[in-house]
C-alpha cells in the first residue's frame, strides 16, 4: 500500500481483511436481539435502556464503547499531528472525569431506577416539574448529539477512501446495516458489540505503538523528529507554550464536566445493574485513558515517518497504510470503522430516548403506550442517523466538527440543571433555566464572534468558551434564585399578614 490517502486503485487485501471482521459484528448485531431477551422489546426500558441490567463487565466495554469512540482515533492523533502537546488536552480530561463520575452518576441512577426515568430530561422534569426546562435539557442533548453522530460516519468514511474506494455507496451500505441493526436490537445490540470493538481497538493500538517506533528508529528518533517538523512549520510543539497551558487544562475541565452530559454516556450509565457498578466502573474505566495517550502519540509517528496529507483526519490511516502490510492496515481499518458503529448507535438511541419521553410524549401524544414509545424511538433512531448521514454527503465536514465544538458547549450548559439538584434544593427551576438560556446564548455569540475558536481571550488569558459560558450560567441561575426565592418569601409575609 501507498503512504498517500486515497489511492486510485482499490486495496484488495485490506479490503478483504476489512469485510471479515465487519461482516462479523454486523451477524452480532442481529443476534443481540435474542441475547438477554425479555419477553417483550416493546418499551423502552428493553430497548433503550437493555433492560437495566448490564453488570460490571458489560457497562465497561459499553460506556467505553461510547466515550472512546473512532472518532476519538481519527481526531486525537489529528490534532497532536496539526498542534502538538496541546492536542493532549484529551489525556486529564478523561482522568478528571472518573472522580465526577463516581460522585455525581450514582446518585443520578439512583434517581432514575427508582422513578422509571428513561432520560437526564426526565430526572429534570421529576425534579423540579417544570416543562420549560426539562424541554430546554431534552433539546439540548439531541442538537448536541447530532454532529457527534455525523463524526463517526465521518470515521468510517476516513477509513473507507483509505482503501481506495470512491464515492457514497459503501457509506450509504455502513449506515445501512447500523441502522437496521440498531432499530431491531437497541442498546443490546452495541453493548454485544463493543466487546469486538475493543478488543479490535486494543490489539491495533498496542501493535502500532510497539512497531511504529521500531520501523523509525524508536521514540527518541520519532520525539525529535516530531520536534524538527513543528520547528520548521513554525507551529505546534512537544511541550506546551506558557500561552497554551490556562486554555489547556480550561478545555480539560469543561470538556470532563460535559461529556457525562451527553445522551450516549447517560445511556450507558442507565443501562447499568445498580449504583455500584458505576461506581466500579468509575475506577476501571481509566484504564482506557492509558489507551488514548497511546492514540495520541500516533500523531507523533506520522510527522516522524513524514506523512503528509490534505485534511489532517486523514493521518492515521495514512500512517497505517505507509508503515505496514495491507492486511494489517485492513484490520486496523476495520477496528477505527467497528469502533464508530457502537457510539453512533448508542448516540441514535439517547437521542431517540430524549425525542419520544420529552417531546412526543409531552406534547404530541401524551397517551402513547409503552409499546408505542419504544415504536416511535425506534423510528427517530432511524431519522436522527439519516440525518447524520446527509450531513456528511451533503456538507462540508468541517461543518460537523464545527457543530461538534457547538455541541460540547450546549451540553455543558445542562450541567447545573441535572446535577445540582441531586446534591441541593436550593435552585429554583426558572432560575436554572435562566442560567441555561444565557449560557447557550452568550457562549454561542462568543463563539461565532470569534470565528468558531473554543478558546477565548480574558483578559489577556485564553479560556475555554464552554467553562466561561458555564460560569455566567451558574452566576446567573444563582443572582435569579436570589431574588426569585426573595420575591416569593415577600409573598409569603403579605399573606401571612392577613
Amino acid at each position: 500500500m501507498s503512504g498517500s490517502i486515497p489511492g486510485a486503485n482499490i486495496h484488495w487485501p485490506a479490503l478483504i481483511v476489512f469485510v471479515a471482521p465487519f461482516g462479523l459484528v454486523t451477524v452480532m448485531g442481529f443476534v443481540a436481539a435474542r441475547w438477554r431477551r425479555p419477553s417483550s422489546m416493546a418499551h423502552l426500558d428493553e430497548w433503550g435502556l437493555g433492560g437495566r441490567q448490564f453488570g460490571t463487565w458489560i457497562t465497561w466495554f459499553l460506556v467505553g464503547g461510547d466515550f472512546y469512540t473512532a472518532y476519538t482515533i481519527i481526531a486525537v492523533p489529528a490534532l497532536v499531528y496539526a498542534a502538538g502537546a496541546y492536542g493532549f488536552f484529551a489525556l486529564p480530561y478523561t482522568i478528571i472525569v472518573y472522580p465526577l463520575v463516581f460522585a455525581i452518576m450514582p446518585r443520578l441512577w439512583e434517581e432514575a431506577k427508582r422513578h422509571g426515568h428513561v432520560t437526564a430530561a426526565d430526572v429534570v422534569h421529576g425534579r423540579y416539574r417544570y416543562r420549560p426546562l426539562e424541554l430546554a435539557v431534552a433539546l439540548t442533548g439531541i442538537i448536541a448529539v447530532m454532529p457527534y453522530i455525523a463524526l463517526q460516519l465521518l470515521g468510517i468514511q476516513t477509513v473507507i477512501e483509505a482503501m481506495g474506494l470512491k464515492g457514497e455507496i459503501p457509506l450509504v451500505a455502513a449506515f445501512l446495516i447500523l441502522a437496521i441493526y440498531t432499530y431491531s436490537s437497541g442498546l443490546r445490540a452495541p453493548a454485544l458489540i463493543a466487546f469486538v470493538k475493543d478488543g479490535l481497538i486494543y490489539v491495533v493500538v498496542l501493535t502500532a505503538v510497539a512497531a511504529i517506533p521500531m520501523r523509525l528508529g524508536g521514540y527518541g528518533a520519532v520525539f525529535h523528529a516530531a520536534g524538527t517538523a513543528f520547528a520548521a512549520k513554525g507551529a505546534g510543539g512537544l511541550l506546551l507554550r506558557p500561552a497554551q497551558m490556562l486554555p489547556f487544562a480550561t478545555l480539560a475541565l469543561g470538556s470532563a464536566m460535559a461529556a457525562f452530559m451527553y445522551p450516549h454516556t447517560i445511556t450507558g450509565i442507565f443501562a447499568s445493574s445498580s449504583a455500584d457498578t458505576i461506581r466500579k466502573n468509575a475506577i476501571l474505566l481509566p484504564a482506557y485513558t492509558v489507551l488514548l495517550g497511546l492514540i495520541a502519540l500516533l500523531g507523533y509517528m506520522a510527522l516522524a515517518a513524514g506523512v503528509k496529507v490534505a485534511n489532517a483526519t486523514q493521518v492515521v490511516p495514512a500512517l497505517f497504510a505507509m508503515i505496514f502490510p495491507g492486511w494489517f492496515a485492513g484490520f486496523a481499518f476495520a477496528a477505527i470503522a467497528i469502533g464508530a458503529l457502537v457510539p453512533a448507535a448508542v448516540m441514535s438511541i439517547g437521542a431517540a430516548n430524549l425525542f419520544t419521553r420529552n417531546i412526543w410524549k409531552r406534547y404530541i401524544n401524551p397517551g402513547a403506550t409503552a409499546a408505542g414509545e419504544a415504536q416511535v424511538a425506534k423510528i427517530v433512531s432511524l431519522a436522527v442517523k439519516l440525518g447524520a448521514l446527509l450531513f456528511i454527503v451533503f456538507l462540508p465536514t468541517q461543518y460537523a466538527i464545527d457543530l461538534q465544538l457547538l455541541g460540547g458547549l450546549w451540553i455543558l450548559q445542562t450541567f447545573p440543571a441535572v446535577v445540582l439538584g441531586l446534591f441541593t434544593g436550593w435552585f429554583c427551576a426558572p432560575a436554572l433555566f435562566l442560567g441555561w438560556a444565557v449560557g447557550i446564548g452568550g457562549g454561542s455569540w462568543v463563539v461565532f464572534a470569534d470565528g468558531l475558536k473554543p478558546v477565548h481571550s480574558v483578559m489577556g488569558h485564553g479560556v475555554y468558551v464552554g467553562l466561561l459560558a458555564l460560569v455566567v450560567n451558574l452566576a446567573v441561575a444563582a443572582l435569579a434564585n436570589l431574588v426569585l426565592r426573595g420575591g416569593r418569601e415577600t409573598r409569603l409575609e403579605t399573606m401571612n399578614s392577613f
